[in-house]
Parts: structure tokens; C-alpha cells; sequence
């Protein structure tokens, strides 16, 4: 009986948990992004002198984040 359930909740991991863990990369990813953005509009109203410098250092680490998400979402679909 155990093997079976073992074997069952296996093969169900893959099915279930694999979207469910891209989902989740995905909405950690968005967040992250829109706290990146929402800090760097911030900033520019704040100082306007250095927007090209915030607008920059924005860019490069909302690439990042993207990045670390299609990575986490490949990792989900290939386990």
C-alpha cells in the first residue's frame, strides 16, 4: 500500500507542483519589479538631478529579477 501511495504522490508532484512553483516565481518576480519601480519613482521625485543614474540602476536590476525568475520557472517545469 505505501509504495503505491509513494509512487502516486510522485508522479502528482510533478503535475501539480511544477506549475504551482512557476506560479509562484512569477508573482515573487512581479512583486519584486513593482517594488523596484515604485522605489525608483520614488527616488526621482526625490532628487530629479540623479533620474538618469536611479532610471539605470532600475533597469539592470529589474533584468536581474526577470532573470532569476525564468531560471526558477525552468527549474519547475524540468523537476
Amino acid at each position: 500500500m505505501l509504495p503505491l501511495v509513494i509512487t502516486f504522490l510522485q508522479a502528482l508532484s510533478g503535475a501539480v507542483f511544477a506549475p504551482l512553483g512557476a506560479g509562484i516565481a512569477v508573482i515573487g518576480a512581479g512583486y519584486g519589479i513593482g517594488r523596484i519601480g515604485a522605489s525608483a519613482m520614488e527616488s526621482i521625485a526625490r532628487q530629479p538631478e540623479v533620474a538618469d543614474f536611479i532610471r539605470m540602476s532600475m533597469i539592470i536590476m529589474a533584468s536581474f529579477i526577470e532573470g532569476a525568475a525564468l531560471f526558477a520557472i525552468a527549474v519547475c517545469f524540468l523537476a
